[in-house]
């Protein structure tokens, strides 16, 4: 009996601090998750400028890819300047200047985690997901008294486990 008492123990010890552990890394899941539910809509987005010297006389797939501007189209042309959408490009001297709304850095580099439209027919789900992780998140908290000592070390590991991540996202 008492090789089964010890299993059990390791497993439940081993299950409550993996547990705490994941908290922080599902938390920037589900945020991110979120997030890019929504990615192709301008939520939390702010428009940034560039002016970047490119090689010339790209074709229009060329400069799209160089830009990183899916989709771009050239509406006209006049003496060497293309224009688009987002900016005008002199394609004599490879100068771009154009507009991009993009995520802020923080959020830009979680939402590279995983990818997910709004459009898409899953999107209710991983939606839901989402939030159901961090509801996870939130209420393991209340899985334990506060006072105890195996709650305080959770804390440590959870906030582990956030750093863990951040670091993981920004390497």
């Amino acid at each position: 009996m008492d090789k089964i008492k010890d299993t059990r123990s390791f497993m439940r010890v081993t299950h409550r601090y993996l547990g705490y552990f994941l908290a922080g890394i599902m938390a920037v899941y589900a945020i991110s998750g979120v997030l890019l539910v929504y990615r192709d809509t301008d939520l939390l987005k702010k428009e940034k400028h560039y002016d970047k010297a490119v090689g010339k006389n790209l074709s229009e797939k060329e400069l799209g890819k160089e830009l990183k501007i899916k989709n771009l189209e050239i509406e006209k042309t006049e003496n060497g300047i293309l224009y688009f959408k987002q900016g005008t490009y002199n394609s004599e001297t490879g100068q771009a200047q154009y507009d991009k709304k993009e995520l802020p850095f923080v959020l830009d580099k979680m939402t590279k985690l995983h990818k997910s439209q709004s459009k898409d027919a899953l999107s209710p789900l991983n939606t839901f997901f989402g939030i159901a992780l961090f509801f996870f998140v939130i209420s393991s908290f209340w899985m334990f008294n506060p006072k105890t000592k195996a709650f305080k070390r959770g804390m440590v590991f959870t906030i582990a486990g956030l750093i863990v991540s951040i670091i993981l996202v920004f390497v």
